[in-house]
Formats: structure tokens, sequence, C-alpha cells
């Protein structure tokens, strides 16, 4: 189809530039103890989602692809849906039909991973919960009873643990489900030896992103690889030693943040090192935290770090998480095909455009942006700019670079060269995660604080600035339950705020969103402020004219 956009019969768009802001995490729930986002003092804020041009939208479940309202929306599949402008069946709705249908289990990867394992072990890998973010366990035991029928006698699964996206200390409740079923399944065939052979918490080793931390990947590699990490009989042993440590130094650590352990025989030796031959499937099928450790697994050139002795073995993917370089080669689950994304169109236009984040969410305003798309659509159009994040815990450091992003993003606006720029504010998402209020609520500040300084200068440049976020987080920073107050660190299932800032509105538009809308619907109403009408195929804009 064509990429060519019509003019807006009616409205030529403001002479300065449009400048979209997403706040990552910063939900839309009543006011409470619990919401970082009503407790903190945000003034400019709390002025603009209380205008007239203020909508609030859907962000998790069948508004951003995803299989039901119990879903919580992310960040990956949050800006699929604003770049995209259109729904697209994301990766647990993926894999859940791939299972239901039995097709994964047709594709030629599965049947050469069983042919692997048949001779040696399956290594199955994977984020360890019921989230459903990166990975969801019912996956996992579906491939394990496959794996069973299909003739193999010998698993590992090399577990990492959660607390992010489900409650902080839960690891024992999912370790004893997994062991249940691998029980089932050993005992129906004295020949099989399917067990948990290592783990540690998603924080600590393996689920790095971004390059942020690839030093997080090499203890998750050498742990699940050759059985580097502390000795314990079980799993159920690692957890409860280790909440036992953090309990008496009074620290309360939650399971992202427990180190990496390693199941080990009687005479000490890792249960399911990994050799020549052998298969590993990482079972996650969000991308953002996979690509590293599949290249780590699969590259033959790879020199971020040593390797050690490196065994030939058979790896694959849930999907393909980075399909321009893609990593990995092997998969299950064909992912999305999202195509006529936003900036595609706008580079048909020739409309100078930028993205500034720092590296926890610069993919997000790039890559997920752009349809799962790696580099620029158009180089000579596109200017991409990432801070580097610090590789500390974000609640020591509230404002990460919050005030670094929005200093580049003024001096981008300033420069005149561009008529679109977007970024992405991680606070509210990451220090969110860390379950510590105190300091999501002085992030809010923080984003408060650079909103006024945005606002002023897209009013000096006679321009328009857009507010809204991807999913909440910051909004229900805990739980209180019989009077027991738990630290709250996974997404929410809150709406999102969506606000107009423009300082020449004289009436020409106001809001108009439909039922049911969602964050598929912000890429039709940029287009419109931009001076053109939406593709025909995208969801409707939040304003008429």
């Amino acid at each position: 189809m064509s990429l060519e956009l019509s003019k807006h019969p009616s409205f030529a768009g403001r002479p300065g530039p449009l400048l979209l802001v997403i706040a990552d995490g910063v939900g839309v729930a009543p006011p409470a103890p619990s919401n970082a986002v009503t407790v903190a003092d945000t003034p400019t804020l709390d002025r603009l989602t209380n205008g007239e041009l203020y909508a609030e939208l859907a962000a998790h479940g069948p508004a951003v692809g995803l299989p039901s309202d119990d879903d919580m929306g992310n960040s990956e599949v949050g800006h699929n849906a604003l770049g995209a402008g259109r729904i697209f069946a994301q990766g647990a709705k993926l894999v859940n039909r791939a299972i239901g249908t039995g097709a994964i289990f047709q594709t030629d990867v599965w049947r050469e991973a069983i042919e692997h394992a048949r001779s040696g072990t399956l290594h199955l890998l994977g984020l360890h919960s019921d989230g459903n973010v990166h990975s969801h366990n019912e996956h996992l035991y579906a491939m394990l009873r496959r794996a069973a029928a299909d003739g193999v006698t010998s698993a590992a699964v090399h577990i990492l643990h959660d607390g992010r996206d489900v409650p902080a200390r839960s690891a024992l409740q999912y370790i004893a489900t997994t062991e249940a079923v691998l029980a089932e399944l050993n005992q129906a065939d004295a020949s099989r030896n399917f067990r948990i052979a290592s783990g540690g918490g998603r924080m600590k080793i393996t689920m790095d992103r971004y390059g942020a931390d690839w030093a997080m990947v090499e203890r998750g590699y050498h742990c699940h690889t050759d059985g580097r990490g502390r000795p314990f009989r079980s799993a159920t042993e690692a957890v409860e030693t280790m909440y036992g440590e953090a309990d008496a130094a009074g620290l309360g650590t939650g399971d992202q943040y427990l180190g990496e352990f390693v199941v080990v025989d009687h005479d000490g030796h890792p249960v399911g090192a990994m050799r020549d031959g052998d298969a590993v499937i990482l079972y996650n099928f969000r991308g953002d935290r996979s690509i590293e450790i599949s290249r780590a697994y699969e590259e033959s050139d790879f020199d971020v770090f040593d390797r050690g002795r490196n065994p030939d073995v058979y790896f694959a993917g849930m999907l393909q998480y980075d399909g321009d370089a893609l990593v990995p080669k092997r998969y299950l689950v064909e992912p999305p095909a999202i195509d006529r994304t936003v900036s595609e169109f706008l580079c048909a236009e020739g409309v100078h455009s930028f993205a500034v984040s720092e590296t926890q969410k610069f993919g997000h305003v790039t890559y997920f942006w752009n349809g799962n798309r790696s580099g620029y659509i158009d180089e000579t159009l596109e200017t991409y700019v990432e801070i580097k994040s610090d590789n500390v815990e974000f609640d020591t450091t509230p404002a990460m670079k919050v005030r670094e992003i929005t200093a580049e993003a003024v001096d981008l606006l300033r420069s005149g060269d561009y008529r679109f720029g977007r970024l992405n504010f991680p606070s509210g998402d990451m220090v969110g995660h860390t379950g510590n209020l105190a300091a999501t609520i002085e992030a809010m500040t923080v984003i408060d604080e650079c909103m006024t300084t945005l606002m002023n200068v897209i009013e000096e440049l006679d321009g328009v600035l857009v507010y809204t976020a991807d999913h909440g987080n910051a909004d229900i920073m805990y739980t209180d339950i019989d009077g027991v107050r738990a630290p709250k660190t996974s997404h929410t299932l809150s709406p999102v705020p969506f606000a107009i800032f423009d300082p020449n509105y004289d009436g020409e538009y106001h809001m108009a969103p439909s039922a049911g809308s969602g964050l598929a619907n912000v890429a039709a109403t940029l287009l419109n402020l931009l001076g053109f009408d939406a593709p025909d195929d995208y969801l409707p804009s939040l304003i008429e004219f």
C-alpha cells in the first residue's frame, strides 16, 4: 500500500514542531498513599491533565494486542501500538495461538531441537513466572510435556526469578508448581530426568537489555552453561537460603535481585551443565531482554565477554527478538509483522524527526516504535540520540537521565531542523519497578520539572506538545491486604493519560475519543496535529475538527 499521506482539509498544523513525551510507567489510578503519581507535587502535570484537551487511554490487554484484560501492558507492546496506529497480536497471544493449535511443535526448529535433545539434553531457559510480560510458565510446561511425548529423556530448566511482574517474593510458589510438573513427567517414565538446573534474579543475571550491563549476561551465561554459581541441592533451598540471608541483613531483597545458583548432585556436580550437541530454547517471548543472551549462545564470533569452553549447542528462541539483526536465527513462533508505521509515513513525506531517551528506553522510541525494526528508516531525515544509562539500582538515582533527555530535546527543538520529535522519560517505570515509593515520588517531581521546561520551549516555538504513557506502574506502588503492605513492582492495568498542550489553540478541534480508545489511536492524532489525514486503516484519531 502507498505511504503517501493526504493533507488535512482544515488544519495545516502549527508553525512550530510537534513533540511527543512518553512518560514511561505513569498510569492513571485513583489518588491513594500508594500512588506516586498523585502523591508527588506535580503542578505542571496536574494542569495539563486537568485541561480541556485530555483523555485517558487503554494500555493493556486487547488494546495493545495481548490476550485478555488481565494482561498488563508493557513498554514494548505499548511503543509498538503508539508507532503503528493499529493493534497487532503480540508475543503472548502469538505463542498461545501456536501452542493451542500445535503449530509450534510442527516447526522445523522444534523438530531439530528434539533431535538434538534425544541424544543429549533439552535446556529450557526463561523468566519463571506467569507475569505474561516476558514469559509464561504454561508455555514452559507445554514444551516440557511435548518434549517428553517426543522421546526426550533429559531436560534441564534454567529459571530466572521474576519478582517484578508478579509479587516481589513469589519465587517459591512458582518453583513448587514447576517441581510438581517435573515430578509428574519423571514418574511416568523411569528413564526420564527432568529437573531444575540453575537460576537467579532477573536483575542480577542473564536478562540485561540494550547493552546496559553485559556483566549480567556473562554471569548468567556461565551459570546456565557451565554451572558456575552458589551450589544448592534444589532451587527451593537456594531461594530460602537467600531470603534468610537478606532478612538477617535487614534488606528484604525481592526475587529479581537474588543471586545466581546452581543445583548440584550428591557429589557436588552441576545437574544441568550444557554439553556439545544439546539443545537450548529461550522461552521468553519478549525481545528486549532476550537479545543479548541469544547472541552469547548463537554468535560464532561473539567477543563481548569470554565464553570459555562455549559448548556447541543448538540454540533457538521462542520468537525472533530482532528481525533486522536476525537474533536469534532460529525461533519457534513468527513475530508480528508490523508495517506502515508513523515514521515510515513521515519519512515518505520528507518530515524531519528525532527520537531521544537513555539506554534503558532508547530501543523503545526507536526499534519498537518503528515496528520491531532496527536502525533508521531514513538516516537523512531522522536523528536518534541515546543517553547512556547509569549502571545502578534506579531508586538510588530517581531522576535517572530525565534532565539530560530534556536538555537534548530542547537543543533539537530549538535547532529548527525538526518538525516532529519523540522522547521517553523512563523513571516512572524503572524506579517504579524497585518498589521504592519515596524514590518514585521523587522521579515524578523531576518529570514535572522537565515538563515545565519542555512546555515553555514549545510555547516559545509555536509548537504542540503531546503527553502520554505506555502503561502504568508508578500509579500503584504497593498493595495492602489484611493490613499487610507489600510492594507492587509490576506494571498495572491502569489507563494512561493523553494530553495536548497547544499554546495557539483556538477551538479548531476538540477531544473525541471513541469508546475503548487506546494507545494505537495516538498515531492518527499525531498525524492530524502535523496537518495530515491519517491512513484509512489506522485507528481513529482522538481529536475531531
